[in-house]
This record gives structure tokens, C-alpha cells and sequence, in this order.
């Protein structure tokens, strides 16, 4: 039974039965709890069912002496903390070596005066229970930390999706572009995790950094004339070559940001899929003209989610797309625009991304 919550529970471990009965009289005329058991292995199970205040352990007993008994105490990692006090007759330095070594934190010999043993388990709960009071000072703490820190990641999130809708808000016909293609490249990112092809590179950061990332791929077109990006119809060679240059702008723009984080895995990204996410599995794209496996794979990734939604809205030169269009267009697209891998994926995922661009329009 459980015991109060002013009262220690102090578990006693002696095979002689008089002795048990002697300490478990003076120990709750103290005002303990006790449990007495005469052997180890009874204990020990005690234990591991309601972990005690304290131990007090003889060593010489059948079966399984103190030093082994404590042993598996401190192997048990919700046992481990429990103050374990070596009550024995033998009084050899050796031997008292040996009980520290096993894990005890303090050793009485018998026979003994019940006051020393009251004083020396009194200092031992009194360590515990500041210790157990400090580490739930320091559990807290970290809560309050780990909160603080994931406010403001959240709060330096909203900033840059902010910001990233500002320069998109100059086209007035993306609607929820950039909210659509976070959710698809996170369908896309999740689906090929599963690959053991893909395994060892995507993981749960990779995942959400792609979903933060998505939409920074078209943040340098905040420097593309109007009369460009804004311009019905096909654009011009010379227009085109200037359109163009919006991966290298994003791209250069977020650079300055990792010169002062350079080890920022999720502003590495986001350059990443601004500079190559127009590239093409077969070579033709650009900016770089890279092709297959030396594209990143968040720009691959980034390619089908943006062509996907790009194509299924209505432009200033182009009237929306077709589920069914859409869907033909990746396909006969697979290892000449796309990666084969990703359009494998997107074939899987076909209906999710029907459905999220018939409730997100």
C-alpha cells in the first residue's frame, strides 16, 4: 500500500527476522513507513512495483547477497536514485569499498546505535527530496525553455511565410499557392521516406524544413519588372531570360542569410529549392542546367509540387488545368522533366492532391 505523502517509505532487507522486527519498530516510532522482506529477490520486486524512499540492506543473506541486490537496484534506471544504506556486521574496510562500489551511498555497521541510524537516513532523504526538488526545478526549466525556443521558431516562421506572401501577393492570381504547396511537398517528402532508397536522407526535419521551406522558391521574383511578371501571354526571349533570373535572385538574397547562420539546415534548404527548383531531370532546366541526382532533392521534390498547382491555376497567359491534364502531363514528364522516383510517389499520392486542391482553391 502506498504511503502517505508525509511519511517516507523506507524499504528494510534483512534475513534474520528479529532484526527486521526490531528496526521496523523503531523506524515508525519515527513516523516511517516500512516494509520488511528477508530476502533480496522479494525486495527487489517490491521495488520495481512501488519504488521506497530508501533501502536499508544487509549483505550476507541466501540466494543473493546486498552487494548484488544493489547492484540490480542501480541497473534498473527507475531504481537507480533510490539511497540504498548498507546495514551489516562486517566491518572490513574491503568490504565497505565494496558496498560504496555497488551503488550504496552510506555504510552502518553493526551493531549499532538506532540514533546514528536515524541521523544518517534522515540526511539521505533530505538529499533526495532536494534532489528530486531540483530536478523538477530543472524539468520545468526546460519546459519553459523548449516552449520559449518553439515560440520563436514559430513566430520566425509566420515572419518569413510573411514575407514570401508579400512578394507573392503581386500576382494577384496565385490565391493559396504557397499554403498548397507546402501540403504537397509535404505529401511528396513523406511518401518517399518510406523508400529505402531515400531513407537514410529524409526524416522528420526534413520533412518539416521542406514544408517551412516550400515557400521561398519563387521569393526573388519580388525583383521581376511588372511588365514581365505581370505580362498576359508568352513572354519574349529577352522577357524570359529575366523571368529566369528570380532563382538566382532568391537564391543570392537568402545566402546573406546563412553568412551569419551557416550551419542552418532549414536556410539551406530554402536556397536550394529558390535556386534549382526550375531545373529538369534530363539536363534542360535552369538555372544551372543540372540534371538528375545533382539536383537537390528538395528542389526535385519542390518541381512536381509547384508545376502541379502552378498548372491546375488560372494565370494572366493561361487558363487552369485539369486534375486529369495534370496528372498525364507528370507522367509523360517522368525522367525527362521530373524525377522518376517523385512521380512514382505522386501517382500514389494522386488522389490526396486532387482532394487538396478541391478544398484549398
Amino acid at each position: 500500500m502506498a504511503q502517505p505523502k508525509d511519511k517516507s517509505d523506507i524499504l528494510v532487507v534483512d534475513d534474520q527476522p528479529a532484526n527486521l522486527k526490531l528496526m521496523e519498530d523503531m523506524l515508525k516510532q519515527e513516523g516511517h513507513g516500512v516494509r520488511s522482506f528477508p530476502r533480496g529477490r522479494l525486495a527487489l520486486a517490491a521495488a520495481a512495483q512501488q519504488p521506497p524512499d530508501l533501502i536499508l540492506l544487509d549483505i550476507n543473506m541466501p540466494e543473493m547477497d546486498g552487494f548484488e541486490v544493489c547492484k540490480r537496484l542501480k541497473a534498473d534506471k527507475l531504481l537507480a536514485a533510490i539511497p540504498v544504506i548498507f546495514l551489516s556486521a562486517l566491518n572490513d574496510t574491503k568490504d565497505k569499498v565494496r558496498g560504496f562500489r555497488s551503488g550504496a551511498v552510506d555504510f552502518i555497521t553493526k551493531p549499532f546505535q538506532f540514533e546514528e541510524v536515524q541521523a544518517r537516513i534522515e540526511a539521505q532523504l533530505s538529499l533526495r527530496e532536494l534532489r528530486t526538488r531540483l530536478e523538477k526545478q530543472n524539468s520545468e526549466l526546460g519546459d519553459l525553455v523548449k516552449l520559449q525556443v518553439r515560440e520563436i521558431a514559430e513566430s520566425q516562421m509566420t515572419t518569413i511565410f510573411a514575407l514570401a506572401k508579400l512578394a507573392e501577393s503581386r500576382d494577384n492570381d496565385t490565391g493559396k499557392h504557397l499554403e498548397r504547396v507546402q501540403i504537397l511537398c509535404k505529401l511528396l517528402a513523406t511518401g518517399l521516406s518510406v523508400c529505402s532508397k531515400y531513407g537514410d536522407m529524409i526524416d522528420g526535419d526534413f520533412v518539416r524544413n521542406i514544408f517551412h521551406a516550400s515557400p521561398l522558391h519563387d521569393i526573388g521574383k519580388v525583383a521581376i519588372p511588372d511588365n514581365i511578371l505581370l505580362k498576359p501571354g508568352k513572354l519574349t526571349a529577352e522577357g524570359f531570360a529575366v523571368m529566369k533570373t528570380h532563382t538566382t535572385l532568391g537564391a543570392q538574397t537568402l545566402e546573406l542569410v546563412r553568412e551569419r547562420h551557416p550551419g542552418n539546415t532549414f536556410v539551406t534548404m530554402g536556397i536550394e529549392i529558390a535556386q534549382s527548383h526550375h531545373e529538369k531531370w534530363n539536363g534542360s532546366g535552369y538555372p544551372n542546367g543540372l540534371a538528375g541526382t545533382a539536383i537537390p532533392l528538395c528542389a526535385r521534390i519542390m518541381a512536381i509540387a509547384d508545376c502541379y498547382d502552378a498548372m491546375r491555376s488560372k494565370r494572366c497567359y493561361k487558363e487552369p488545368f485539369s486534375h486529369q491534364e495534370c496528372s498525364d502531363i507528370i507522367r509523360q514528364s517522368s525522367g525527362q522533366h521530373f524525377d522518376p522516383d517523385l512521380v512514382r510517389i505522386f501517382c500514389d499520392a494522386e488522389d490526396a492532391f486532387r482532394q487538396l486542391r478541391s478544398r484549398m482553391t
